[in-house]
This record gives structure tokens, sequence and C-alpha cells, in this order.
């Protein structure tokens, strides 16, 4: 389960080393056969078994006393004189290339193109770097550790020993020609300086690639989001931080959705105060949200500081509240089977998310009052031991251990942070996603409906030129918080700071506005639009490519409706604006979906 491609050899490998040995030993077979005939019709030139082993043993070194005189030899003979040199031949070129394979290593990987680069001796550098084989890419890793000798006899991917942060080995690993970065180390400063450099050896790129540098601190990783976002528009490179709980929270629910109850209100357990806990609760208030459901996720969250995490929550994520109904229990773990729940129907689900895992584990194994008390699953999420998860959670061939009827779960973080898809859902994918759904929510509002335009599509279905436009929106933020005044930090739910950044977007409002649409046009007519009536997208005409003045005003108030809804926007994702200054003024073009 940690290892999906562990143990892949290629079949034409081994088919290769199959019909090796058969060449030598039908060479050395039919050399003992040649020359035991020849020994019968020459007695002077051959006088023993002991000879006949010897020169059909030189027959491999390329000469045999026995043909220093003219023949004629047996059949077996002439066939064993030239198939044996083959055999050699192959040997040597074998043992050449084992030799040599470091060395071929890092000539395939200073020449690969179009790969993934991951940075790190890390465990999860590791997985993820099988889950990206297993997925079919080429997969290049920079490590400081060597690597063993069986890794390097399995060609799973290419390796490159040396430090991660080093220019010369980032390049010697073909970063240059990489489409995306992982930088996985155990150290968040040595993470930081490969996005360093790489940023310095791919900044003359047109199409950069994408950098994802692991953070091992939630609190800091979400503060790095707001210090990039500030800094987007500066930098072409695509560079998102991320923490393993965010991605392997967000994994969960796409592996185990948790579907509305029919005809009583959903409800769910949170326990205990673990790194995963905060994670569990935003995402799964977000899942709940995107289910639609029509009714409000009942939470009971227990720890001792249940009430003191929840205010931090919601302060950070206000649509916390709106989605979910939280009750909190500031109760050690040994008082949880006391809870009225437990009696009253029980849980839907329930989530244990201790600081120890061995505790958690071991708590979820000797609690038959959990497995009752839920109708649903219990998850435990585990680190370090994904062995065990697959243990309990293997094939129906494969299952070691007894899931309680489907009541026990051992969630493994590491094993589901490491899938890329989710990883490659970055903050900048994440909010140019939300802003794509306010406009089809303003749109529908407006009156139109879905199909009537190319934008008025899910987002699965935009095209990729819509796409990035949503994208270069948020990557224009930073011009727009200059030009506010303002900068963006994790957010704290101060409402004086929250009514001042508003005051600046209302202040700027009219000229923000003019210059999204100045942006969007200047986007549009690189691609090859002009203006036009009707739109047409085979020609490539639209109505709206036209100056500010000349816009309808449902258009303009389009526009505009776009700037205020950005603290709206980052607040979804635990942000808020701060002033901080007066605006400066710094016109920057950009582009989002379009009226």
């Amino acid at each position: 389960m940690t290892d999906p491609a562990s143990g892949f050899v290629r079949p034409s490998a081994w088919w290769l080393r199959v019909v090796f040995g058969v060449i030598g030993a039908v060479a050395l077979t039919l050399g003992w056969i040649g020359f035991e005939r020849l020994g019968r019709c020459r007695p002077e030139a051959i006088h023993d078994s002991y000879d006949v082993l010897y020169y059909a043993l030189q027959l491999f070194v390329l000469s045999a006393e026995p043909f220093e005189n003219p023949g004629p030899y047996p059949w077996q003979l002439q066939v064993a004189r030239f198939v044996a040199p083959l055999f050699t031949l192959l040997a040597v070129a074998e043992a050449a290339r084992l030799l040599l394979a470091a060395e071929i290593r890092r000539w395939r990987a200073r020449r690969a193109s179009g790969h993934v680069l991951v940075c790190g001796d890390s465990q999860f550098a590791q997985m993820l770097a099988d889950r990206l084989f297993a997925d079919g890419e080429r997969v290049v890793v920079v490590r400081s550790e060597p690597f063993g000798p069986l890794e390097y006899r399995q060609p799973r991917y290419l390796g490159v020993i040396g430090d991660p942060s080093s220019p010369e080995v980032l390049r010697g690993a073909g970063l240059p020609r990489a489409h995306t970065i992982y930088a996985c180390t155990h150290d968040d400063d040595l993470n930081h300086a490969i996005a360093n450099a790489a940023s310095r050896l791919i900044q003359d790129r047109r199409n950069p690639p994408r950098v994802y540098v692991q953070v091992h601190d939630p609190e800091v990783c979400l503060s790095l989001q707001a210090r990039r976002l500030g800094a987007a528009g500066s930098s072409r490179l695509r560079l998102d931080y991320f923490h393993v709980d965010d991605i392997a929270a967000r994994a969960l629910h796409r592996h185990h959705p948790l579907q509305p109850a029919r005809g009583r209100a959903t409800t769910v357990l949170i326990v205990g105060n673990g790194s995963f806990r905060r994670a569990l609760l935003v995402e799964t208030a977000r899942h709940w949200r995107a289910q639609d459901a029509g009714t409000r996720l009942r939470v009971d969250l227990v720890a001792p500081d249940a009430g003191a995490e929840l205010a931090l929550v919601a302060a950070r994520y206000p649509f916390l509240r709106t989605v979910c109904e939280v009750s909190t229990y500031d109760l050690d773990i040994a008082e949880l089977t006391g809870l009225a729940q437990f009696t009253t129907g029980g849980y839907d689900r329930i989530y244990l998310c201790l600081p120890g895992e061995n505790n958690g584990l071991q708590f979820a194994l000797d609690t038959p009052a959990l497995w009752q008390g839920t109708r649903g699953s219990v998850f435990v999420p585990v680190y370090r031991q994904a062995a065990l998860a697959a243990a309990f959670h293997g094939d129906s061939r494969h299952d070691l251990l007894d899931e309680v009827h489907g009541k026990l779960c051992l969630y493994p973080v590491l094993t589901h942070a490491c899938e890329a898809g989710l990883i490659a859902e970055d903050l900048t994918e994440r909010l140019a996603r939300q802003i794509h759904e306010r406009y089809l929510h303003a749109r529908q509002q407006a009156g139109m409906s879905f199909g009537e335009a190319p934008a008025m599509v899910d987002w699965s279905g935009l095209p990729e030129s819509l796409r990035r436009a949503n994208r270069s929106h948020v990557q224009d933020i930073a011009a727009k918080l200059l030009n506010l005044g303002c900068v963006v930090a994790p957010r704290h739910g101060n409402t004086g700071d929250a009514s001042a950044a508003g005051q600046a977007i209302a202040d700027g409002i009219e000229q923000l506005a003019r210059l999204e649409h100045e942006r969007w046009c200047q986007e549009r007519r690189a691609e090859g639009w002009t203006y036009g009536e009707p739109r047409d997208e085979l020609r490539q005409r639209h109505p709206e490519l036209r100056p500010w003045d000349e816009l309808s005003p449902a258009v303009q108030e389009q526009n505009r409706e776009e700037i205020r809804a950005l603290p709206d926007v980052l607040s979804d994702s635990g942000f808020e604006l701060i002033r901080l200054t007066s605006p400066v003024p710094a016109p920057r073009p950009g582009a989002v979906d379009g009226p």
C-alpha cells in the first residue's frame, strides 16, 4: 500500500536473462558433446573427460587448443564455437551495464524532459515517487542518501545523489525540463532552498513547471500561502505550499463520502486534539456544503480544548457555522462513551484524532462502545502504520485482520496525502474554482442557464483557456492588494481589520473594476480575440472587447462585483484582507471568465 511500484521489473529484461542463460547452457552442452566426438576421431588430441571439460570452457574465451589443427569437426562443435563467444560478448555487455549503471542513470536523468522531480529522503518523498511512477509518470528522484543496489537493479525511476538544494544537482536531475517539482525533505528550510534554486534555474522558461513545497507546521503553511498569494504577481512561477493533513483530509471525503441521512439529521463525532483534527473539521464542512443537502451537519467535538478550538476555527472559516451545527465537549477521551448520542441512535461517523496514533489505535481496538455507537465507521488517522492499515483493508484475498464488520477504518494519512492530483489542486486552483462558482451563481441569478454560454458550465467542463483566465485573476490578487494598500493574512476574525479592508475596496472599486476589464481585454486579445457582435467562439469575437466607457451598466457592475467578492473568496480559504497603507496606483493587466 505504501509502495505501489515495489518489485516492478520490465518483462523484456526478465526474458533477456532467460535467453542469456539458455545460450550459455546450449554452448557448453554442444561443446562437451562436440569434443567427446572429436576425441573418438583424434585420440591424440583429447585424452580424457577433463580435457573435454577444459576445452569446452575455453570456447567462452574465444579459443581452444584443438582448433589449432585443421578440421573437419563435429557439427555440435561447429555450432558451439560460435555460440560460446556470443554468450561471452553478452556477459561482457551486461557486466559493463551493471558497472556503469550509476553513470547511465545520471546521464538519463540529466537528459530527462517532461518528467516529475521529487526531492527528499523522507518516507513521504519515497511514497510520492512510487505513486507517481505507478501512475505512469517519468520520475527523477534527488536525495542525499545513496540508492541501494536493488533500487538500481529495478528500473523504477531515475535517481540522483547529492544536495537537493544545489543548482548543479538539480540541473543534473533535469529540473529545467521537468513539468512538476516536489520539495519534500524532512527540513522545511531545505525545502525552501530547493524552491529558491528552482526559481533561478527556470526563470527564463515560457511555461515554468509547478513547484510544490511541503511545510510540516500547518499554521506556518497557511501563513506562507498568504505571503505567496501576495507575491504571485511578481513571479510567473506556479508555487504552492502544502501540508499533508490538508491533502489527506480532502482525500478522505473523496474516497469515503459522507452521505446525508434520510429522515433525520446527519451527525459525526470528532475526538481528540491531534494535528489532523482541524483539517478534518474544515474539510468535512466543505464536503457537506458541496453536497447541498439542505440541512446543517451536526458535529460533536470532544477534546480537553474543544471550545477553544471551535472558536479559532470558526473565526478563521466563517462558513463553518453556516454549514455545521457544532457542539463542543471539553472532556477527556476516557469520558467519551458517556455522551448521550452513544445511547440515542449513535453517530453516522466517528473520527478518532488523538496526538499519539498508538493511543488512538489502542482505544479504537479496545472500546466496543465506539463500534456500537456508530452507524458507519470509526476512522483512525495513522502516519507511521500504513502497513497495518493495509493488513486491515487489503483486497478480499489479503485481508489479514478483521475490520469489525466494516466499523473500523485505519486511515493512512501519508498514503493518501501523496495523491498528485490533490496536491495539484493548490491554492491558486481552489481560488480560481471558487471565483468561477461565484460567477455561475451570479449569472444564474441574472437569468442565464447552464450551457447558455461557454463559461456557464461546471469547472470540470470549463475550457482550459477560461480556467487559465481564472487562475490569472487569482495571480493578479497581488496587484489588487498593492492598489488597495492591503495585505492578505490568515484570518483571525478581527472586525476592525475587515471593515478597514472593506472601506479600501469601496474607495477604489471604480478604478479596480476598470483595471480588471482592461486586464481581461488584454489577455483576450493576446489569445487572438477581437471585438465583434454577436459572440462567436469559432471566430473568436466578443462584444465586450471595447473600452470601459462603452460597456453597458450591467457589464460594468459585473466587474465591480468581482472586486467586492474578493474578501469572501479569500475568507473561504482562511484568509482576510488587512489594510496597511494608503492605496498605491499599480495598474496591471489580467483575466477572469469575462462577461
